[in-house]
């Protein structure tokens, strides 16, 4: 997997690799407010995430998500807060985001914790 120095290179970089949509965490479902459309987390795959820590306050911590929806026909970027910031759902969203229900793409390794 490949490793950027900050949120933006990352996003960029998604972008130009086909993850066009923007995309949002909004309760139990992820979110393209552009075309109306409401993920549940059947709906998609997380192919790959990257975490990232602000440079001045440690606690400023993001992911960003490239996902995948086959249902939808739609790639995008889903960046999230970690740590003292993170949403503490317990959604289903929530535990696909968080807790190894990831795709097969990344491996153990790869996979997010909490």
């Amino acid at each position: 997997m490949k490793t950027y120095n900050n949120l933006v290179e990352a996003t960029n970089d998604l972008m130009k690799r086909g993850y066009t949509e923007n995309l949002s965490l909004e309760g139990d479902t992820v979110d393209d407010k552009e075309k109306n459309i409401q993920m549940t987390p059947d709906d998609f795959e997380i192919d790959e995430f990257h975490r990232f820590e602000g440079a001045s306050n440690p606690s400023d911590m993001s992911i960003v998500y490239a996902v995948t929806s086959r249902k939808y026909n739609i790639k995008g970027v889903l960046i999230n807060a970690f740590g003292t910031y993170a949403n503490d759902s317990s959604s289903a969203i929530e535990a696909k985001l968080h807790h190894h229900q990831v795709s097969h793409n990344l491996h153990a390794e790869d996979r997010p914790t909490i």
